[in-house]
């Protein structure tokens, strides 16, 4: 992984490269005033690895991640996933994108109160039209590797917090992404359960071969020698993380 203030060079973008971003910046008007939100940011993630997105409030991590998600363009730079090139790419090529290929966790489960653990996945892959044992089966080995297997058949006023965002976790890898990125997985969870949702994603960032970026201000859930990127005011800061 390679985090810069300048564009990354050529040669480090390629079809292994899962997520590269070249001097992205976001731009947004503020009454006579513009605000930039990102500036100037390059960065390249590789599938198998997980980098943590540290920084106050107003940073630009949020920013940062509904770039690399396609929910935002930038207004300089440029936006590749697996060396696609999909900066200005229509708004139905970056649906189906963030369809097939980009996973989402987000700071709340958002879990459907009627539907099983097993329910949630399952919607997924109904949204697409799959109804095939091959989907059942994918949707119990995830729960499995969160460690919820033999909760399958419970709602989610039956899980406990912890538990509501390891199935969160579970059904943003229904659709085999290549790109997953969490925004404050462990807001709502205390320092124990916080760590093994961090663990658990660092683990299935490698099993599951996806590229990972995870959005955090919970510092001390990270390990000594995890990747991360630290924004002050929409910059890369050479700030120590602790």
């Amino acid at each position: 992984m390679t985090t810069t203030q300048t564009a990354a060079p050529r040669s480090t973008r390629s079809t292994t490269t899962a997520l590269c971003l070249e001097q992205a910046t976001v731009e947004f008007p503020d009454g006579d005033a513009t605000v930039r939100a990102l500036d100037d940011v390059s960065m390249a993630l590789d599938r198998g690895e997980f980098l943590a997105v540290t920084g106050p409030s107003g940073s630009g991590k949020s920013t940062l991640l509904a770039v690399a998600g396609l929910l935002l363009s930038p207004t300089s730079g440029r936006v590749f996933l697996d060396g696609e090139d999909v900066t200005g790419a229509s708004r139905a090529r970056r649906t189906d994108l963030r369809r097939t290929s980009i996973g989402f966790v987000f700071q709340q489960p958002h879990l459907l109160g009627s539907l099983t653990a097993l329910e949630q996945l399952l919607m997924v892959a109904r949204l697409e039209g799959d109804r095939s044992p091959a989907a059942r089966e994918r949707a119990m080995s995830l729960l499995d590797s969160v460690g919820l297997a033999n909760e399958c058949d419970r709602r989610p006023a039956r899980l406990s917090g912890g538990q509501r965002q390891r199935v969160s976790i579970a059904r943003a890898l229904m659709n085999e992404p290549r790109l997953l990125l969490v925004d404050e997985p462990t807001s709502a969870l205390d320092h124990e359960r916080g760590v093994a949702v961090i663990d658990l994603i660092r683990r299935l960032t490698v099993e599951q071969d996806l590229a990972t970026v995870v959005v955090t201000h919970d510092l001390p859930t990270l390990a000594a020698d995890d990747e991360v990127m630290h924004l002050t005011d929409g910059r890369v800061s050479d700030r120590p993380r602790n």
